[in-house]
């Protein structure tokens, strides 16, 4: 059986068994037992935003990008949402529909009724008339490369008031990085921290985070920056938690495209676009 601790009050078995957290016989691997601490810590974070939500409204509506599985959505509707108004609804976007349909098929049959799912990327997803026109949070766990960008876009679009990601694979500043390398070498010292193709990625990693960073403080939002779970779970656990609070916009915008440029990264203007 599971440990006590794994498993929160009320949190259903029938679920956990559903998303193979848990066997048919109610055991757990340590990989499951890795999976669900790792949701389950994740929901710690966002669980004080809903409640937040719910002093100003009664019914909440979160889009969860690159929804994969829906380990999170599901875990969201169980351990909140299933006990709110019936207006409150999540939306899980994913583009492989075998998993799309999957998830429709468990959340009819778990009884979760302001669940749906989307066969959509999540650049499709802003313009899509599937969703609402407004949005109270966003979510993006391990969204891959630009999917994670084009969720602050679509968060941005549907004025969301919360957004929380958990960045992955940041692959396109370290490409134009790679790009740029010998044009910039003998004129800027600044290259030398990229020079080599594994600082090349961890920087251009680390680089497109600060650049989210500063674009949703450029749109008024104050922003967190934390771990999610220890290095010992995921090496992908960055997680950054946005509160829209109408901030001062100026001052980041500038920073923004001073960081751009003095890396030599003008040319990506257009993904981290500025009011």
């Amino acid at each position: 059986m599971p440990d006590k601790h794994d498993i929160k009050p009320g949190q259903s078995i029938e679920l956990l068994k559903e998303l193979h957290i848990l066997t048919r016989d109610g055991k757990m691997n340590q990989d499951s037992r890795r999976k669900l601490k790792q949701v389950n810590h994740l929901y710690q974070f966002i669980e004080p935003l809903l409640k937040e939500l719910q002093l100003d409204h009664a019914d909440i509506t979160l889009v969860d990008h690159g929804a994969g599985k829906s380990y999170l959505g599901f875990i969201l509707y169980d351990l909140f949402f299933k006990s709110q108004e019936r207006g409150s609804r999540i939306f899980g976007i994913e583009t492989r529909d075998e998993l799309v349909e999957k998830s429709r098929a468990l959340a009819e049959r778990l009884e979760f009724p302001g669940m749906s799912f989307l066969n959509l990327s999540v650049a499709e997803s802003i313009h899509s008339d599937a969703l609402p026109a407004t949005v109270d949070i966003v979510t993006a766990l391990h969204a891959c490369n630009t999917a994670t960008d084009d969720a602050i876009l679509f968060a941005l679009k549907k004025k969301a008031r919360f957004i929380v990601l958990v960045p992955c694979c940041q692959a396109e500043v370290a490409a134009v990085f790679r790009k740029n390398k010998a044009a910039e070498l003998a004129a800027n010292s600044l290259t030398e921290i990229w020079r080599h193709p594994l600082h090349t990625r961890e920087f251009g990693s680390l680089v497109t985070n600060v650049l989210r960073c500063l674009q949703l403080e450029a749109h008024g939002y104050q922003v967190n920056v934390t771990e999610l779970v220890g290095w010992e779970h995921s090496m992908k656990n960055e997680l950054i938690i946005a509160s829209y609070k109408d901030l001062p916009r100026r001052r980041p915008s500038e920073r923004l495209n001073e960081l751009l440029n003095s890396l030599g990264l003008a040319e990506m203007s257009h993904r981290f676009f500025i009011p």
